[in-house]
């Protein structure tokens, strides 16, 4: 999608669900599983849902939230990248009012070695 096309876009958003889920490169990753924090913002038009006062002119954010934590609990995916594509393209496909998506995935107890608050990835995608 064009710059262009994004105007007029309004952001309904999902800021830090944390899904205990089992996601990672390594299988002990994979067997214990850990938390992971997903921020969600949907670029679409929120002008009808606040003039009506109708969430069905809207994204529900809790319906979408328990999608989300559902779909990363019964899917598993070895890289945080195919997590954010795989959430990113579920969302746009259930939520045909979302014009877009940014997905960003946070993995804070990554096995690095090291001390850190978190690493992650985030993506944008468009119809």
């Amino acid at each position: 999608m064009s710059t262009a096309d994004r105007t007029g876009c309004d952001t309904v958003f999902i800021d830090g669900l944390e899904v205990f889920a089992n996601h990672g490169v390594y299988p002990e990753e994979n067997a214990l599983g850990q938390k992971f924090v997903v921020s969600v913002a949907f670029f679409c038009e929120t002008r009808a849902a606040g003039e009506a006062d109708d969430l069905a002119l809207s994204i529900n954010y809790g319906e979408a939230a328990q999608f989300i934590d559902e779909y990363l609990r019964a899917h598993t995916f070895k890289l945080i990248e195919a997590v954010a594509e795989q959430v990113a393209a579920a969302l746009l496909e259930r939520y045909e009012l979302a014009r877009g998506v940014r997905v960003k995935v946070e993995k804070p107890w990554a096995p690095v070695g090291l001390p850190l608050r978190t690493v992650g990835v985030e993506i944008e995608r468009w119809r």
